[in-house]
């Protein structure tokens, strides 16, 4: 055996050609892309001046606003809030059929699928578009909003949860005389309450943000002030709505990052 051939390498020839040629076709997707949108025509010279104007417009906040938006920051929380429950209670029944191990038959699997694939491939604002056209302005088109676009989120990875459970625990209690309704609740729920929880404050965590933009298509919130202050150029109102959704979103994340230690 030459020195050569001793030499230990990671991945053989067929997966190092397989993975350079990976990277060159993305690297010529990624040029390409940048070619179609026509970046290189933006004059990168005029950013760090248009950036300074507009921090300069911004400062200082306006702290005297700060009354005017408390009540639509408060309401931005609620509908988030609402948004996940609602989501929570829709994506359970959601998960249990899109998970093979808890699925009636084929037919409500890809159900599931279907309903999962549709919330998530539709963006918050767009769900908000949606139903402020049936329910009108207001926080209920954004609340239902945030609800149909989580369910997607926890359907898919509560199935995935469901899918790794224990069959032995599902099993003993089913041997035991439980009808299905008590085998869901006593063999699958107990296995699956960590990542219920979990999952649950994640995703409010992320509905806190989503929120505070419903407001530009008229579903509430304190989205409502901030695209009146962008259209007003009232951009010293705007650093301070901007200051408060900063402050919202920290909070939300120490609450979420804390809930996540007690559960795990």
């Amino acid at each position: 055996m030459t020195e050569a051939d001793a030499t230990w390498r990671r991945f053989d020839r067929r997966r190092r050609v397989g993975r350079f040629l990976a990277l060159l076709v993305s690297a010529v997707v990624v040029v390409a892309s940048w070619e179609f949108l026509e970046m290189g025509g933006v004059d990168a010279a005029t950013v760090p001046r248009e950036i300074n104007d507009l921090l300069t417009r911004m400062y200082p906040p306006d702290v005297a606003y700060t009354g005017e938006i408390v009540g639509p920051l408060i309401e931005t929380i609620h509908i988030a809030v609402l948004g996940t429950a609602g989501a929570l209670v829709l994506a359970v029944p959601v998960a249990l059929l899109a998970a093979k191990n808890t699925t009636p038959n084929a037919a409500t699997y890809w159900l599931g699928k279907v309903i999962v694939t549709v919330s998530r491939s539709v963006n918050t604002i767009i769900w908000a578009l949606f139903f402020v056209v049936i329910f009108g302005s207001g926080p209920l088109a954004g609340t239902v909003a945030i609800a149909f676009r989580s369910v997607g989120f926890l359907g898919k990875l509560l199935g995935e949860e469901i899918e790794e459970i224990d069959p032995g625990q599902v099993d003993a209690v089913r041997a035991a005389g439980a009808s299905p309704v008590q085998t869901l609740l006593y063999g699958v729920v107990p296995q699956i309450k960590p990542a219920l929880v979990g999952l649950s404050v994640y995703r409010w965590d992320i509905n806190v943000r989503d929120s505070t933009v419903l407001g530009f298509v008229g579903a509430g919130g304190i989205g409502v002030q901030l695209f009146r202050g962008v259209n007003a150029f009232a951009w010293e109102s705007v650093a301070m709505i901007l200051l408060a959704i900063l402050g919202v979103v920290v909070v939300s994340e120490v609450v979420s990052a804390r809930t996540r230690a007690v559960v795990r």
